[in-house]
């Protein structure tokens, strides 16, 4: 649930914006990626999310069903055009953003009302983000369907995740302090909270990747984990229990879609019922990928990459013998 859009991203690298002349048109949005990436994992997947009901909404419904993603769930909003994002390509590690979401996103006028709560508490893995949280009506509807989830909790459902996805540029004043109470509100339904170790601080007002993964559990999920980029993951569970996984290394051409090859990795992890460790070795895997690829949401591995990746890295099998191993969940709720 959360943000969707269009990228507009350069074919060419190491120049600046000015100067670039030739383009590339993918669909955008960090948990839009994340649904596309497990779908390309075998999972099923649906987003729920609002476009303009203009030419670039009408090409996310089209992207999404050609990705084997769910569009059901994903209305339109007339008067508010579908978000653009530009980014500058500089490898290894400076890919400035420039998003266009005025006069507000229509991923964040998403109204309590309109949720279909059963299809969220049915969801095996529901996944949302800080960026929800960030205006209104989104944030009381993202936190009103992290509480019907949770009130119906139940043997089916696997993981309710909360990417911290910390955007400054979408927060009043970008203030962590003022952002950290409605982190604070929904770190209270989920049971898995994710991010990289700024993204943490700032939902936790930690610095220290332990001190943010213990400050997490203690807002109440069950499993932590923090990005450290080259420094690879910390994943620490309730009883105290650490996992640490190592980076990839990898040539980078365009870093930002890592995160999101990330997520979907790390929900076909969880629905396989991997352990930590298993599961942070095949979302880094998945991210090396993507880190190594132009593109986000098109780049997103297939299990058969990320066996073959982790199979080179490791000289072992991947977890549980194959990442296809775990038959996909047929529903076509959420996840």
């Amino acid at each position: 649930m959360g943000r969707i859009g269009v990228d507009i991203y350069p074919l060419q690298t190491g120049v600046p914006l000015p100067d670039v002349e030739t383009f590339g048109k993918f669909l955008g949005g960090s948990p839009t990626n994340v649904a596309v990436a497990a779908a390309r994992l075998g999972r099923s997947a649906a987003v729920i999310t609002r476009t303009g009901r203009d030419p670039f909404g009408d090409y996310c419904h089209r992207a999404l069903r050609e990705f084997g993603v769910d569009d059901r769930w994903v209305t339109d909003v007339p008067g508010h055009p579908t978000p653009v994002t530009f980014c500058e390509i500089f490898p290894p590690d400076d890919f400035p953003l420039y998003f266009y979401r005025q006069p507000q996103a229509p991923d964040l006028i998403i109204h309590p009302h309109e949720l279909d709560l059963a299809a969220v508490a049915a969801a095996r893995v529901f996944w949302v983000t800080g960026t929800g949280l960030c205006a209104e009506p989104s944030r009381t509807a993202t936190l009103t369907a992290l509480a019907a989830r949770r009130a119906a909790a139940g043997p089916g459902q696997v993981a309710t995740v909360l990417d911290l996805d910390w955007r400054p540029v979408f927060w009043p004043d970008g203030d962590p302090e003022q952002a950290r109470p409605h982190y604070r509100a929904a770190l209270a339904h989920a049971t898995v909270a994710v991010g990289n170790l700024a993204e943490c601080g700032v939902a936790t007002g930690e610095r220290e990747p332990r001190a943010c993964a213990e400050a997490l559990l203690d807002a109440g999920v069950a499993l932590a984990v923090v990005k450290r980029g080259p420094d690879g993951v910390l994943a620490m569970d309730r009883d105290g229990t650490v996992t640490e996984a190592p980076a990839h290394p990898v040539e980078v051409v365009n870093g930002l879609g890592a995160g999101d090859a990330f997520g979907g990795a790390l929900c076909h992890g969880l629905l396989a019922g991997w352990a930590p460790r298993a599961l942070t070795r095949y979302a880094n895997a998945a991210g090396a990928i993507v880190a190594g690829r132009l593109a986000c949401s098109a780049a997103m591995p297939y299990a058969a990459e990320v066996d073959t990746l982790l199979a080179a890295a490791t000289g072992t099998a991947p977890p549980g013998g194959s990442a296809t191993g775990s038959a996909p969940h047929p529903d076509t709720t959420p996840q």
